[in-house]
């Protein structure tokens, strides 16, 4: 490859040993003509160009302020800001904005690191890696971002959410042991399910414990910041959630987790046989029909009082209408509100994250982080199946075993 010339000009062609330093450098002479060609707008002439006598705009250039490194995903670049003098307000870049040290892209992936797994210490010499040695980041720069989340989180839990349709709420709470904090607290987690098929987190909230006072504080939150009742709300079995419901949402149907349920009744079972009771229980909520799941429940019953197992005979029937709700609602949807996976799959990420002994002084700190990193999940989610089912569910249709059910026999 042919070296840069002394002008700082990017080399002329690359190789592939050194492709990224060539695009880098590609990038940085395109950034710098593009801030100069913002000035040429700006005052309606070229470099070295006269102003025209009457009608010509105001303003001339004077040189350049000091270098300023600029960290983009393709590493750091250096680049000089024009100045402008003799304008009546003073110039703003719309390219290179007057503070600005990194894009956007940068500033993500620094909660993306986190999320998948790197020490908060480890973040300089990443970093450093990936974006350059000249890359202006430190311990303190981390920390300034966090602070930041902190302030982005509060603005966002107080953001309106009119217009929201939502059809399906998962909610669930993750549980965070801060180093100076004697008990830990719950962060109560809810992830709607909108009736264009997208899902979005709509709260992460600190509480004490999931009671029914802090699950109903959130909720009546949501409620105040314009979102409707959900058609549908899926939970595991703590009772804090459905006595809130009663509070907030009476008209929302409630669907408990089958994942809990599972792990409930299997606690009452000696090790030995759990192989064969899990394969039991996972076959009652994938029947057919509501009938053939009451059908499967009562095998399940009759293997368990064969052997004298009286107690998860009794576990799995506790709640029983709670455990049935998703066969009034479409079939496709059924993978979704079976569980409480759309929480529980970006929680296994972040638990790992929140479990390290001390990793957060503070619960308030931690809550920012985990927002921060939730938010970075919500760009991955899927979207819900069949989402003109859901628009249907929305409006009030019927369904009965996951079947459309016309108006005449709803009525009946």
């Amino acid at each position: 490859m042919e070296k840069g010339n002394t002008k700082g000009e990017p080399r002329s062609s690359p190789t592939w040993e050194g492709l990224h330093q060539w695009l880098r450098e590609r990038v940085q002479a395109l950034i710098q003509e593009v801030l100069e060609a913002e000035v040429t707008e700006l005052l309606g002439r070229a470099r070295y160009q006269r102003r025209a006598a009457v009608d010509g705009p105001a303003g001339y250039r004077n040189g350049y302020g000091k270098p300023r490194r600029l960290t983009t995903p393709l590493g750091t670049l250096t680049l000089r800001r024009p100045r402008v003098r003799g304008l009546e307000e003073r110039f703003q870049s719309r390219v290179l904005p007057l503070f600005a040290r990194r894009t956007r892209e940068v500033a993500e992936l620094l909660p993306e690191l986190y999320l998948h797994g790197l020490a908060e210490g480890d973040f300089e010499l990443a970093l450093r890696g990936l974006l350059g040695e000249e890359a202006p980041l430190s311990a303190s720069t981390v920390a300034r971002l966090k602070a930041r989340w902190q302030a982005e989180w509060e603005a966002w839990r107080r953001r309106r959410l009119d217009g929201l349709q939502v059809v399906y709420l998962w909610v669930d709470g993750i549980y965070v042991k801060a180093g100076l904090e004697r008990e830990r607290a719950a962060l109560l987690i809810a992830i709607a399910g909108l009736a264009d098929g997208r899902k979005e987190v709509v709260a992460v909230v600190p509480g004490y414990r999931e009671s029914i006072a802090s699950w109903s504080e959130v909720l009546r939150d949501l409620r105040e910041r314009g979102m409707g009742a959900p058609r549908l709300v899926v939970g595991d079995g703590h009772l804090g959630i459905w006595g809130a419901l009663g509070n907030v949402f009476p008209e929302a149907d409630e669907q408990r987790c089958w994942n809990h349920k599972v792990l409930n009744v299997l606690e009452q079972l000696p090790r030995r046989q759990q192989g064969v009771a899990k394969a039991l229980l996972r076959a009652i909520p994938y029947a057919p029909s509501r009938a053939e799941a009451e059908g499967r429940r009562r095998e399940f019953e009759a293997w368990c009082r064969e052997r004298g197992y009286a107690g998860a005979a009794e576990t799995l029937g506790r709640d029983w209408e709670r455990m049935v709700t998703f066969y009034r609602y479409p079939r496709e949807h059924w993978r979704h509100i079976r569980t409480t996976n759309v929480v529980e799959s970006p929680f296994a990420a972040l638990r790992l994250r929140t479990d390290a002994a001390k990793r957060f002084k503070r619960v308030d700190r931690a809550t920012a982080v985990i927002w921060k990193m939730l938010m970075v999940a919500q760009h991955r989610f899927r979207k819900l199946n069949a989402p003109d089912l859901l628009a249907k569910v929305y409006a009030g249709v019927n369904y009965q075993d996951g079947i459309e059910v016309a108006k005449e026999e709803a009525a009946a």
